[in-house]
């Protein structure tokens, strides 16, 4: 509670505010004993997965699945994605020139290489791709969550002789990393081989969202699933 609260975000940022307030007034009004957690991004299996409404690293997945069927031209796994997961009416029943056509309105856009013969995808992403991100796997939040529950009192979160301000728990790794390294990283999980093409034209958003995670692990607890490892997994169970 010492910076400005970035405008896009704030609506969204005071209601989660305003609920971490409530429960640390109760606690110490009413001494109860609320624990309020704050996570970062979060992914995992059974993740929104619409090319309009889904957040980054779940879209990046899809898009580069959809490329890479697309490059191969495996029409199998492309139905197979489309009967799961329909895209403004297009699904695995439709023609390929409607399906290519509709991927390329969200960014996924294959053409013909007319010297080897071969298709050839260009993934558009919007940005720079040089905003950071964090993201922690879904199983490990509620590996912290349980810890928080059965170790942590509100009392472990105030400062003998200070205000009883922020006493919130952050959860995260403490590690991000720039949105084109994520790119790069989902990419080769993939093993989309087309090209990944940046439009600067289009907004960034906040800069930089890093959590300050010496809380929890000085309450105890650590993540236990990397970045690479957790993609691969839910990457794993996307396709099947």
């Amino acid at each position: 509670m010492t910076g400005e609260l970035e405008y896009t975000n704030e609506p969204y940022a005071v209601a989660k505010i305003a609920g971490i307030k409530m429960c640390e007034s109760y606690n110490l009004q009413y001494g109860t004993n609320y624990i309020s957690v704050m996570p970062t991004n979060l992914y995992g299996p059974n993740d929104n997965y619409n090319l309009e409404t889904s957040h980054v690293l779940p879209a990046l997945i899809r898009k580069m699945h959809l490329g890479k069927c697309l490059g191969n031209q495996d029409w199998t796994a492309i139905r197979k994605d489309l009967k799961k997961y329909p895209v403004e009416g297009i699904n695995d029943s439709s023609s390929e020139g409607e399906v290519i056509a509709k991927l390329a309105k969200f960014g996924i856009v294959s053409s013909l290489k007319e010297t080897s013969g071969k298709t050839e995808i260009t993934i558009n992403l919007w940005g720079t791709g040089s905003p950071y991100r964090e993201f922690l796997y879904v199983d490990d939040l509620a590996a912290a969550c349980v810890y928080a529950l059965q170790n942590v009192d509100f009392k472990d979160l105030v400062t003998e002789g200070k205000p009883a301000i922020n006493t919130h728990i952050n959860i995260g790794t403490g590690r991000d990393l720039r949105i084109k390294e994520l790119a790069e990283l989902i990419a080769g999980i993939v093993n989309f081989k087309g090209t990944l093409s940046w439009d600067s034209s289009k907004p960034d958003g906040t800069f930089r969202k890093l959590l300050d995670v010496s809380k929890i692990n000085r309450l105890g607890w650590k993540e236990k699933i990397s970045l690479e490892k957790g993609i691969s997994m839910v990457y794993e169970k996307y396709i099947s």
